[in-house]
């Protein structure tokens, strides 16, 4: 998969593109219904998939005190789009330059003389340019001179809208399993293992921990049973714990600790993704440390199996390789 950026010199060999535009965050269910349209396009009209994606959120510049967390970085988002099958992502740098664009002067920058475009696939809502002046409407107002036909996918979903606003939402409240409803797999944490104070190690249940980017919308404080991706390909059942440690500390940071049931593996440095699969129970602070201990135990059961029930189908929804150990 070609990754077009801002600052990328290169042209495309000729010929003709079909263009799904979009944020993309998440890649949930809408998302990918807009992906397979674009892809039945450029089947039949014997075109590229391509989609043009922004990095960072508009709302990151156009109102940072009230932009949405992320759901995944920019490189697992480029990982999904590649899996689905697209050709090349033109990454567009959103800034206030871009803010300052016309909508007239976008498409015919980036849609028509980068990408050729010979259908454009967008979300019904969707809205683009300064001002947000450009519009479906707009697009196919232009299209016709411009080369290219439009095509809007209205929302879908399965009660409620399909969106990356439901996610976040859906996280947010620790309902990891309506946010796999909406995304099509459990929501997938990325990030590298960085050194704590080995406490966890001190009590029995060593743990990672995770330096999650701040932009990542996180669930409420508590334990989470998920599956975790080591570095080799291998996978294994795990515990993830999100708060402060209210046992040893009256304020700490927040930190994100994952125990991996039955291994015991060096990951310093080292990066790690874990699935959420389903919320445990809140953050507490017990009677004694051997409360906490019992506690820990159930906790674990409870992430070994959960875990080893949907491994292999969780495994298979997010196109990990379950060819090593497990």
């Amino acid at each position: 998969m070609i990754v077009w950026r801002d600052d990328d010199e290169r042209e495309l060999a000729p010929g003709p593109s079909t263009v799904a535009i979009g944020v993309f965050d998440g890649l949930h269910r809408g998302h990918q219904a807009v992906l397979a349209r674009a892809a039945d396009l450029a089947a039949a009209h014997r075109a590229r998939r391509a989609v043009v994606t922004f990095d960072p959120h508009p709302a990151r510049t156009l109102r940072p005190d009230r932009a949405p967390g992320m759901i995944q970085t920019l490189e697992q988002r480029l990982e999904g789009l590649e899996r689905l099958g697209v050709e090349i992502v033109r990454v567009v740098r959103f800034d206030q330059t871009l803010a300052a664009e016309t909508a007239d002067s976008f498409v015919a920058r980036v849609l028509v003389a980068q990408l050729s475009a010979c259908d454009v696939v967008v979300g019904e809502d969707f809205r683009f340019g300064h001002d947000r002046a450009g519009s479906v409407a707009s697009l196919r107002a232009a299209g016709p001179g411009l080369g290219f036909a439009v095509t809007a996918v209205p929302p879908l979903g399965d009660g409620s809208r399909w969106s990356s606003t439901a996610v976040r939402a859906a996280i947010s409240a620790g309902d990891v399993g309506r946010a796999a409803a909406v995304l099509g797999h459990p929501p997938v944490w990325r990030a590298p293992v960085v050194s704590g104070d080995r406490r966890g190690r001190e009590l029995g249940f060593p743990t990672a921990n995770l330096d999650l980017p701040g932009e990542i919308v996180r669930p409420p404080a508590g334990v989470y049973a998920g599956l975790a991706r080591l570095p080799d390909g291998s996978t294994a059942a795990a515990a993830v714990s999100l708060g402060r440690r209210p046992q040893f500390y009256v304020d700490g940071p927040e930190l994100v600790e994952v125990h991996l049931v039955d291994r015991d593996v060096d990951l310093y440095g080292a990066s790690l993704e874990v699935a959420l699969l389903e919320h445990l129970r809140g953050q507490q602070r017990f009677a004694s440390v051997d409360d906490l201990l019992e506690q820990m135990r159930h906790d674990v059961l409870a992430s070994r199996r959960i875990a080893g029930a949907v491994a292999r189908e969780t495994a298979g929804l997010l196109g990990w390789d379950l060819g090593q150990r497990r």
